[in-house]
């Protein structure tokens, strides 16, 4: 057999580019007319105009390209691959020199000694707040340094690696999935849509609810399970390499760490940083270019004041940054996938399949199908942005004739593509995350099946009822 165990994220990525590059010999080339929308400031397609062109089949040096031409700048309506990169680079560095400063572990054992008996409700607590940052803003990109934070805390406490990416990947999920005025889904799939976006909110914020809380249940009953014996744990066959991994020596013996008054100081700068990071994007338009200067500069200020010498604070931070270069490589690869696409100029061809698909069924069966399009589209286009103002022109209007309000369109749209990204191999936030806790992707698909059905269901049941009504 070619794979004696499940493939690695780099090679999962690998294959499905392979499958997209012969795709592009199958599927005819075609594309929508694009025109400006001014409001959005984007090339949107204009409905009906789908017309065919010449093939452009990828072959392997397209292939070769296509994570370097993704890299750089292809996708308008995202964040670069390089960028999102480096920022995750500067996220090592940066907590590598936090970490030499024993104040990560000091706080670690603060934690989980103050919280001894109650660890269980930060599950709910953690999941609310990276929940608040997906329904505000689209919290995606910006979580990978809570992975490397959470993932030490709740080993600590007794859980797997699993319930921490759990915690982060599920709660900001969910938020996304229940965006109320995120406005890289929302705000610019209603826009696209024309419509405003506070049309169809009630409905939102119920889902959002309903389906936090069905996510945290399932969370913390699978936490307490792996407390209780690890042997439910879905990695428990990885503890010991994890626990050496993710644990230093101090945090895997029994023995009291000081916190010193120097601890406190860089455990408070460390704090503000983040509060720093999500203040920036959420209200001054910051993005990946500024989050990296700002845990470059912590990173200095932080090992200056720990009186780091020069020399030790410089390969900290190279150290830091190596580690997690796995994580910034699967990113870019991820990126690749949709340049492929793009390329064979059959993404357009795609979304013309869809819109002959739903044209003429009942309300409830359009909304329905819609759900599932869309869910089928954003493994194919992990930028929810990026899907919006390209799906939304064209399947906006056919609402119309369905009988179906458009905000239910948006609902539908950001509804499937925030619980596809929980999953999704293309997504280079889900790949990442799943490298940085070293959990194979099987594992995380084995998880996460139970609560793909169950709010599935949750949407697609909403979105009946709201049609009905």
């Amino acid at each position: 057999m070619l794979f004696k165990k499940f493939p690695s994220s780099f090679t999962i990525l690998f294959i499905l580019m392979l499958v997209i590059a012969a795709l592009t010999w199958i599927i005819p080339a075609g594309s929508y007319e694009m025109v400006k929308n001014e409001a959005l400031g984007k090339m949107v397609p204009v409905a009906g105009t789908y017309h065919t062109m010449p093939a452009n089949p990828q072959g392997l040096l397209e292939i070769a390209l296509a994570p370097i031409d993704g890299a750089y700048d292809h996708l308008t309506n995202a964040a670069r691959a390089i960028d999102v990169g480096f920022f995750i680079l500067m996220i090592g560095g940066f907590l590598a020199v936090v970490t030499r400063t024993g104040a990560i572990d000091a706080g670690i054992q603060r934690v989980t000694t103050r919280m001894a008996g109650r660890e269980k409700w930060l599950i709910p607590i953690l999941m609310g707040l990276f929940a608040a940052g997906g329904t505000i803003y689209g919290m995606a990109e910006e979580t990978i340094p809570f992975y490397i934070l959470l993932i030490p805390i709740m080993m600590r406490a007794g859980y797997d690696p699993i319930t921490a990416i759990a915690i982060i990947l599920l709660g900001s999920g969910m938020g996304v999935t229940g965006s109320t005025i995120n406005p890289f889904a929302t705000v610019i799939a209603s826009n696209a849509a024309g419509i405003p976006f506070t049309d169809g909110m009630l409905l939102r914020v119920v889902i959002l609810v309903i389906g936090w809380m069905i996510c945290v249940a399932y969370v913390m009953r699978y936490a307490e399970r792996v407390r209780r014996d690890y042997g439910h744990s879905l990695v428990a066959d990885q503890r010991d390499a994890d626990r050496a991994y993710f644990l230093s020596d101090k945090l895997q013996g029994s023995e009291r760490i000081e916190m010193t008054g120097m601890h406190k100081l860089i455990l408070t700068l460390f704090v503000a940083t983040f509060g720093v990071m999500i203040y920036g994007v959420s209200a001054l338009g910051w993005w990946m270019g500024e989050m990296s200067a700002l845990f470059m500069v912590m990173a200095i200020v932080i090992g200056v004041l720990a009186r780091i010498p020069e020399d030790k604070l410089a390969s900290t931070f190279v150290d830091g940054a190596r580690d997690l270069l796995g994580v910034a490589l699967v990113v870019i690869l991820a990126r690749g996938l949709v340049v492929i696409m793009d390329n064979g100029q059959i993404t357009h061809t795609i979304l013309n399949y869809a819109e002959q698909l739903i044209g003429g069924l009942s309300p409830v069966a359009f909304i329905n199908a819609l759900y599932w399009i869309e869910s089928a589209l954003s493994v194919l286009i992990p930028s929810t942005s990026g899907l919006a103002v390209l799906s939304m022109p064209i399947l906006a209007p056919l609402a119309d004739f369905a009988g179906v309000g458009r905000d239910l369109v948006v609902t539908a749209f950001q509804t499937a593509s925030g619980l596809s990204h929980i999953v999704t191999p293309t997504s280079g936030v889900v790949m990442g995350a799943l490298a940085i806790g070293h959990v194979p992707f099987s594992r995380w698909v084995r998880f996460m099946v139970p609560m793909l059905v169950v709010l599935t269901l949750l949407n697609m049941a909403a979105l009946s009822v709201a049609v009905l009504m």
